[in-house]
């Protein structure tokens, strides 16, 4: 039978998250090992935490959380518009190349080959071919937009597309350098010194604004509704819910600079937008929580909606700790800490992991032409590893960076400081391994939903009819 949709291209992005989260959350788990035993930085220079780390956040952030993004965008926009991709060779593309993107930053970055730039280590040869793909992207997303067979463009289709746009002007932005030649993989940034520093935190706050936020985001309106069997709750506060997201998070960047050279005036104004930015998170966070209104038994038997359940709830939190953390006053505490690490793991395992798990749990069966998952009850049991797992990673990291804050700002009567810098590091190695104990919980639960994936895609029980199923209520 011929498919309604153009569904292979989001199999390969499904099946690609499901690999490259657990590739991305094992090495998370080494360096988080490294940290509590330097002994497991090994003499072999492409193993040591320096160069892991950055293909750590590539990893779960563009590998993992892109490739869920690719899969859930690609189904969204066809779903919602009644109609197949536009230019399917292109989408096959953005398939291989960023497949290629993810293999060349794998090697390079264990290699040394770096910016050193947040969330934007990859070297300028790679940063062509991400611009080529990004492009590639937003010409199949939009053009199955402009092809649509019907007029209304529902909400998470906006989340998606302010997503992809915004991501492409932060990359041409920030990635903007002078190569020193042709043939080589060193470039200089086009920016130095603090305006490199105002540009690399305008790039790297707004990449968890807008692709680890709005890209979710529209996951979150797509999923929820069809999971709950019930339509988003308020539309309206919905699309309030985007305008003011998509018009306050660009200017949040700044409070990553408390502190600094940065002029006192941007600091305060960064502070200012992260703290009104706590409003339409929340509403956003409410509009999600309050669509099982009338449905909250199905919490009872579907894991994936208490998934997606939990995923919301956690980027409430996180959307409330960023806010409080760019108050300078806090930040003074917070900055440089453990703290920080927690609360990005709140957000990156609680909210981006979790909804895209949840996600991908909904999409594989139907994509593969099975009723649901090979096993529920492993989803269930997926559900409360995650939840043990990242409870135990940021709660051990909470602690930890209060208490380095603490301990880094006591002084003695005489004005001299009451710890010595090995004294914090000592104070902070049982937390350490507690927040490995974490990630290694996490990363299982990864492991299991990989064998239930597998089980699901090679059973031959192919019984699902490709038809246009009723999207959420408008």
């Amino acid at each position: 039978m011929q498919e309604t949709y153009n569904y292979k291209v989001v199999r390969q992005f499904s099946i690609m998250t499901v690999v490259w989260g657990i590739v991305g959350m094992l090495v998370g788990v080494i360096i988080a090992a490294q940290l509590a035993w330097p002994a497991l930085n090994f003499d072999l220079p492409w193993l040591t935490y320096s160069r892991l780390r950055p293909l750590h956040t590539n990893a779960v952030i563009f590998a993992f959380g892109g490739s869920a993004l690719f899969a859930t965008s690609y189904y969204i926009v066809q779903r919602t518009c009644h109609t197949k991709l536009f230019a399917p060779a292109l989408a096959a593309f953005t398939f291989w190349g960023w497949q290629l993107v993810i293999l060349l930053a794998a090697v390079t970055l264990p290699l040394g080959f770096s910016t050193a730039k947040e969330y934007a280590e990859l070297e300028w040869p790679i940063d062509l071919l991400i611009t080529l793909v990004w492009v590639s992207y937003a010409i199949v997303f939009f053009g199955t937009i402009a092809t649509r067979k019907i007029k209304h463009i529902y909400v998470a289709n906006w989340f998606l597309g302010a997503f992809i746009l915004t991501v492409a002007i932060l990359h041409l932005g920030n990635s903007a350098a002078l190569p020193v030649s042709l043939t080589g993989m060193k470039s200089y940034s086009a920016y130095a010194g603090v305006q490199d520093a105002m540009i690399q935190w305008w790039y790297g706050h707004n990449a968890v604004g807008f692709f680890l936020t709005a890209g979710f985001l529209g996951m979150m309106y797509y999923f929820m509704p069809k999971a709950a069997g019930r339509p988003v709750y308020s539309y309206r506060l919905s699309v309030v819910h985007f305008w003011a997201l998509a018009f306050t998070y660009i200017w949040a960047g700044p409070h990553h600079l408390h502190y600094t050279a940065l002029p006192d005036w941007t600091q305060s104004l960064g502070m200012i937008m992260s703290l009104i930015l706590l409003a339409p998170s929340w509403g956003g966070m409410i509009n999600g929580i309050m669509t099982l209104s009338g449905a909250w038994d199905k919490l009872r038997t579907d894991p994936i909606l208490k998934f997606l359940v939990v995923s919301i709830s956690f980027y409430g939190m996180s959307t409330f700790e960023g806010p409080m953390m760019s108050i300078k006053t806090v930040n003074a505490l917070s900055h440089y800490t453990d703290w920080t690490i927690g609360h990005v793991h709140s957000g990156a395992l609680g909210w981006v992991a979790m909804i895209s798990i949840g996600s991908m749990y909904f999409l594989i069966p139907r994509l593969f032409g099975k009723t649901e998952m090979y096993s529920v009850r492993l989803i269930e049991t997926h559900f409360w590893i995650s939840t043990l797992g990242v409870v135990l990673y940021i709660a051990s990291m909470w602690i930890s960076g209060v208490m380095q804050g603490l301990m880094w700002r006591a002084t003695n009567t005489d004005g001299t400081l009451t710890y010595s810098f090995i004294e914090t590091v000592t104070a902070m190695h049982p937390f350490y391994v507690a927040r490995t104990v974490g990630g290694l919980i996490f990363l299982s639960g990864m492991l299991l939903m990989a064998y239930n994936v597998w089980k699901t895609v090679t059973a031959d029980d192919a019984s699902a009819v490709d038809a246009i199923i009723p999207e959420p209520a408008h």
